[in-house]
């Protein structure tokens, strides 16, 4: 990996930055709003290096800041970036595995030794988060929705199995969803909390799902978690590993996996 590149990547949400300092890797990270930030941080930092972008806000970059900039596809920067971060973090994974990223949307990949190729793609992702918490709890900062949903219960808000079956016993968990955010106001109080639990979780039993069938169809069950969603936020990491114990397969959050594709940029 070249000390001379910068990698950048521009997705829908987040501007991530992969660079050398010292003899180390840094990141650095801005919100997209915050563009002429993280450019005005980089016309410091760039002179004589060169830029490689990835993502959907590549173009947008490479016309306004950078006009010599190579760009390469998001998907082969996120793959590769993963194996380098994996081998980084000395993950010995066998070399058949689904690599989950979970950023704005979600897309997932699957890996068998050199070669990749995009399976499936969903829009539900830290986009539903953040614009689900805006509409349901009048709060659109990544971090203040995390907390909110770390505290909240979503039992009152989702109608769980339990509820169904009760007074009697469940045949399967009680807390698993029969239908989400199925309780109206009439039936129980909920407040911001609650709200974003029923998103998280919500989120977490969608991604679950895909990444189920998806590791069926490959005849795997080790599945890399990467992507800006799930970067500080236990309560999604908490939920997916739940579910995952319950569906069979084996989940890693691989460390730093949200500048996959900043790397992945970083090294061509």
């Amino acid at each position: 990996m070249s000390h001379d590149t910068i990698g950048i990547d521009a997705g829908g949400s987040l501007i991530k930055i992969a660079f050398e300092e010292n003899g180390r890797i840094r990141f650095r990270k801005y919100s997209i709003e915050d563009v002429d930030g993280a450019m005005s941080w980089m016309r410091n930092f760039s002179a004589n290096k060169k830029i490689v972008l990835t993502g959907g806000k590549a173009g947008m970059l490479k016309a306004k800041y950078f006009p010599d900039a190579e760009v390469i596809d998001e998907f082969t920067a996120a793959c590769e970036g993963a194996k380098f971060l994996m081998q980084k973090n000395e993950l010995h994974i066998d070399d058949n595995f689904l690599l989950v990223n979970v950023g704005t949307g979600t897309s997932w990949f699957h890996i068998k030794g050199d070669k990749f190729e995009r399976i499936l793609g969903s829009g539900v992702g830290g986009g539903t988060l953040i614009g689900l918490g805006s509409l349901l709890a009048g709060v659109s900062e990544f971090s203040e929705l995390v907390k909110l949903a770390a505290k909240g219960n979503r039992g009152n808000v989702d109608l769980l199995v339990k509820d169904i079956f009760h007074p009697g016993e469940p045949p399967i968990p009680g807390e698993l969803t029969a239908s989400n955010f199925a309780k109206s106001a009439l039936i129980t109080e909920s407040s911001n909390s609650d709200r974003m639990a029923a998103v998280i979780n919500m989120i977490s039993e969608t991604l679950t799902l895909l990444t189920v069938q998806a590791a069926a169809l490959k005849q795997t069950k080790k599945v890399i978690y990467i992507g800006s969603t799930l970067a500080g936020n236990k309560p999604l990491q908490s939920s997916l590993d739940f579910y995952a114990e319950m569906s069979g397969i084996e989940p890693v959050f691989l460390p730093d996996g949200e500048y996959s594709g900043a790397i992945g940029a970083k090294k061509f």
